[in-house]
């Protein structure tokens, strides 16, 4: 198999910690600059569009790859994701699949799906899904465990609960990225989605686990603020706060992360997405890899 680049994930642009939660002062994790100005733009905007190009050659292989006429398809949030929904909708136009029955992530991805012709169902009203794609923040090579929830939400709006929950309930699901964010070993935050009530206690608890190894910020809902999330934190629509526990160590084990906070009391779920029936359908310059939990080259049918 040929080697998939890789790339460190850049985490966030927040302040350091306060001593009292106990981490090691560091200096904060710079975010990352896809593209920075000064007589670059023609360049940078020559280089957004080769990565759509990409992405949508991955979520094209991924609708032909993996849907079948009749099943039931969990529907992800991103960028890849939505061209995978749009090409769905293209197939179904043109007849080449069939009795397809989507169960969208969010609001807006039920959205677009019912503007391109995919009959919408809900989890709630239970069909067993046969299979999902979403985009991934970052994934472990060789586990294929996933990170998702490090995009910016607005106050009120829903976390990553129903997006991981369509994951782990389909039969198998496909991680659709781009090959920087396909990793030996991960860095940068993962999002945990706590109880608000005693928040700052399972924040020092998630702190002296990862004593060292990691940073630990509650969610703003504006701007930059500092550790506690300032005067305004970020609350979710189902009412919780979000930690981003930033790991600015490589992640050995993402499959003991999760295992770890989710014996934490008043952590509700974290975006990690491990333990499931995984692809990753990586985009690249010039091709598109299908990988399983064995890192093995998945040929196209």
């Amino acid at each position: 198999m040929e080697a998939v680049a890789r790339a460190s994930v850049a985490g966030s642009s927040h302040v350091r910690l306060p001593q009292r939660w106990g981490l090691r002062q560091r200096h904060a994790v710079p975010s990352s600059a896809a593209c920075r100005p000064r007589g670059r733009a023609v360049a940078c905007a020559a280089s957004a569009d080769a990565d759509v190009v990409h992405l949508f050659d991955a979520a094209k292989l991924t609708v032909d790859e993996f849907v079948k006429s009749g099943m039931v398809v969990g529907l992800g949030s991103g960028a890849a994701s939505g061209l995978a929904v749009q090409y769905l909708g293209t197939r179904l136009r043109r007849g080449s699949l069939t009795g397809i029955v989507g169960v969208p992530s969010s609001a807006t991805c039920a959205s677009e799906a019912e503007k391109v012709g995919i009959k919408i169902s809900s989890n709630e009203e239970g069909p067993q899904i046969d299979f999902a794609f979403t985009d991934a923040d970052i994934i472990e090579e060789g586990t294929l465990a996933a990170v998702i929830g490090r995009g910016k939400i607005e106050t009120g709006e829903p976390s990553f609960i129903q997006e991981k929950g369509i994951v782990q309930s389909a039969g198998k699901v496909a991680f659709i990225i781009d090959n920087a964010k396909y990793v030996n070993g991960v860095e940068g935050s993962i999002p945990v989605l706590i109880k608000s009530g005693n928040w700052i206690d399972t924040a020092e608890e998630i702190d002296d686990l990862f004593l060292g190894d990691a940073e630990v910020w509650r969610r703003p809902s504006i701007g930059t603020a500092g550790p506690s999330g300032g005067d305004f934190p970020l609350v979710t629509k189902e009412g919780y706060h979000i930690l981003d526990v930033i790991f600015t160590t490589p992640i050995e084990d993402l499959g003991k992360v999760a295992e770890d906070l989710e014996n934490i009391a008043g952590v509700v779920d974290h975006g990690i997405i491990c333990n499931t029936t995984s692809y990753a359908v990586i985009a690249s310059k010039g091709e598109v890899q299908v990988l399983n939990q064995k890192s093995s080259v998945i040929p196209n049918t």
